[in-house]
């Protein structure tokens, strides 16, 4: 079994030597499909390019190539987190305060795993999250299974691109 822990403590140096900040490294696929995942971003704009990923792609795969750590064939992905990003550091949750996410527990706290609503910001090790007429839900950093933002207008016009020039330009070979 692959050590995400060692494969982060590789990735990451490799990640800030180009400015990135490392989001999540994961392995996805199973047996027959086996993908290192590598979520990066630009900290100041929190987005990364196509050359961005391209050139984290060239410098983790001679890295990896080099120290091989993972002991089946494998399939490199490095992507930006996207629009409906995981929030995998203590800091996503303030960073995001405000908008909309699905959070889930490992172990049940008064009885559910499962919460929605707009993250309130954290207290400590603490994210608070705010459940509408159900309250604010005080749920701990350590306990966390898997959490995202939601897919909502507000987040769409707060992660809008950059730069979209070219974007509805269609290049032909040729």
């Amino acid at each position: 079994m692959t050590d995400i822990a060692t494969l982060t403590q590789l990735i990451e140096p490799e990640a800030k030597a180009l400015g990135f900040a490392l989001v999540r490294v994961a392995m996805i696929g199973g047996t027959s499909d086996p993908t290192l995942q590598v979520m990066a971003e630009r900290p100041d704009t929190r987005q990364l390019t196509i050359d961005d990923c391209a050139a984290l792609s060239r410098r983790l795969s001679d890295m990896l190539d080099a120290a091989d750590p993972i002991e089946q064939a494998y399939r490199l992905e490095v992507s930006s987190p996207g629009i409906d990003r995981p929030l995998t550091r203590l800091s996503d949750f303030a960073d995001w305060a405000g908008h909309e996410a699905r959070l889930t527990l490992s172990e049940p706290l008064d009885g559910r795993k499962q919460f929605q609503g707009v993250l309130a910001g954290v207290d400590g090790e603490t994210i608070r999250v705010d459940l509408g007429p159900r309250g604010e839900a005080l749920l701990p950093f350590s306990g966390l299974k898997a959490a995202k933002l939601v897919l909502t207008d507000r987040l769409i016009a707060a992660t809008a691109p950059l730069d979209a020039d070219g974007a509805d330009t269609i290049q032909v070979e040729g």
